[in-house]
């Protein structure tokens, strides 16, 4: 009876210092993430204290709106790297990148290496408004050319809540799930909320990410998770030891 009465954990005690974060934007300057050097290094620092071993982080590359290159996140990488040395930062990072699953998407991988997250794992998202026509085609020449699509956040794809048969067939069709460590919190609202926390009791997610932007979001891991599958969300956090390098 007093397990039931439990108090919730905060969200930060469940990473260990072993936690391998495979989703943020703290380079600066190129997408929605950290604006300048002081405020990447800022944000790597909080998410070292937060208990992250090692950071892959994942500006976005999206053709209509952050049309990044390969050789400008490097260059923004290395920056980072100095800034982190320079400030005594010890958190190891190194970059990936978020891509947007559209028809200029598929042309990319076709004729060039992606960024990933190791190996062949690549971090994919899509619009919050409706699914691509063509995903699950995009999804098989994807596989095809070789890479295994790990989606970032499914949870927050409203147009799946009411049917949520399209979780499985996507991951029937080969994708991973990537669970947003705040959706754990509200920080998206209630209903984003249920729905991670269904997702995670019917074992779909794969991964987890912080998706940390600015600020803000480091302040929501002192919150306590409002969940009902913590150990479903603490063998999530566990699988990222996977992309440790």
């Amino acid at each position: 009876m007093l397990s039931f009465f439990k108090s919730k954990p905060v969200l930060k005690e469940l990473l260990d210092g072993s936690f391998v974060d495979i989703h943020s934007h703290v380079l600066s300057g190129i997408d929605d993430g950290a604006n300048d050097i002081t405020k990447s290094t800022a944000l790597a620092k909080s998410l070292q204290d937060l208990g992250v071993s090692q950071l892959v982080t994942t500006p976005h590359i999206n053709y209509h709106i952050w049309n990044n290159s390969p050789e400008a996140i490097q260059l923004k990488l290395e920056e980072t790297q100095k800034a982190l040395k320079e400030n005594k930062i010890e958190i190891p990072i190194r970059a990936a990148a978020e891509y947007f699953i559209d028809n200029w998407f598929e042309n990319l991988f076709r004729e060039q290496k992606l960024l990933t997250l190791k190996d062949n794992y690549v971090l994919v998202e899509m619009s919050y408004i409706n699914a691509p026509i063509q995903l699950y085609k995009v999804l098989f020449e994807l596989q095809v050319a070789g890479y295994i699509p790990v989606l970032a956040h499914p949870e927050r794809y409203l147009f799946y809540h009411k049917n949520f048969a399209e979780y499985e067939k996507l991951k029937n069709a080969g994708c991973l799930f990537q669970l947003n460590l705040l959706a754990t919190v509200g920080y998206y609202g209630e209903k984003i909320t249920k729905v991670a926390d269904e997702l995670l009791k019917k074992g779909l997610y794969n991964f987890a990410g912080s998706d940390v932007h600015h600020k803000n979001h480091i302040a929501a891991f002192d919150q306590k998770i409002k969940i009902k599958n913590e150990t479903a969300l603490r063998e999530v956090i566990k699988n990222n030891t996977f992309f440790k390098f």
